[in-house]
């Protein structure tokens, strides 16, 4: 069975409430972070939230207001979000963002709960470089793409690491493609090719068989849908996206 990728997306959104009347006043930059996955090869995938930090140019980190919590990552897929932690913002430049981990991090195959262990590495917080300059008046997102079958490791005799490997994506300035499947039900993965860069992004179909591939810069892309044996791929070529819009490829036929 081919890998599927799973990706965990946090969308982050920050920007500048109206100035004050002096140029004396500290100007506040409402902050938000949102979570969201695409369905994988487990039955669940849990991960324990227990914290997320924002970092400034100058070093100032900021805790935000968190919803601690275990979260399935599969219950929010295909552009579905859910809120995990947002505050006011006073710095203009967030360099990086931490996100804070517990221990009850576990993922479920074949009905069978496995605890997933974290590197010490990771323990003290994932750190993942953004680079976001905020100005006035304008809505900002970065998208942190997780391939969980990179992240999810197995060390053998039922054992499970999580080490998770995750590329930041602005939001801001990209678009999505998305489509349907069907027979509804076949298991396939889908892939994006930019046809300049040959940078790819995946994704897979869902149970309903729609999918929605996230985070893609403005270009042209050639779009693979490979599913499960007998069924044949199935590739749509120059496909246009643009900052901001989402491609609907439309209903997809596997043969």
């Amino acid at each position: 069975m081919k890998k599927i990728n799973v990706i965990l997306s946090f969308i982050l959104l920050g920007f500048l409430l109206n100035s004050c009347n002096n140029d004396n006043t500290t100007r506040s930059y409402p902050y938000s972070v949102r979570m969201t996955d695409a369905p994988g090869p487990y039955d669940e995938v849990n991960v324990d939230i227990l914290g997320v930090e924002v970092t400034g140019d100058a070093g100032q980190t900021v805790t935000l207001n968190v919803r601690k919590g275990i979260y399935n990552l599969l219950n929010f897929s295909n552009g579905v979000s859910t809120l995990i932690a947002t505050d006011s913002l006073e710095i203009s430049k967030v360099e990086q963002i931490r996100l804070i981990l517990g221990t009850e991090n576990t993922v479920k195959i074949n009905n069978v709960s496995y605890p997933l262990s974290t590197p010490s590495a990771d323990q003290t917080g994932l750190k993942l470089q953004v680079h976001q300059t905020l100005e006035q008046g304008i809505l900002y997102s970065v998208l942190l793409d997780f391939d969980a079958n990179k992240s999810i490791v197995s060390t053998g005799n039922g054992a499970y690491k999580l080490k998770p490997v995750i590329r930041t994506v602005e939001a801001a300035i990209s678009g999505s493609i998305k489509g349907k499947v069907t027979p509804a039900g076949s298991m396939a993965v889908v892939t994006a090719v930019d046809v300049l860069t040959n940078l790819s992004y995946s994704t897979n179909v869902n149970a309903s068989g729609e999918f929605l591939v996230m985070g893609l810069p403005s270009g042209t892309y050639n779009v693979t849908i490979t599913p499960v044996s007998p069924l044949a791929p199935v590739t749509k070529s120059t496909i246009v996206v643009t900052t901001g819009n989402t491609t609907d490829l439309g209903t997809i036929i596997l043969l």
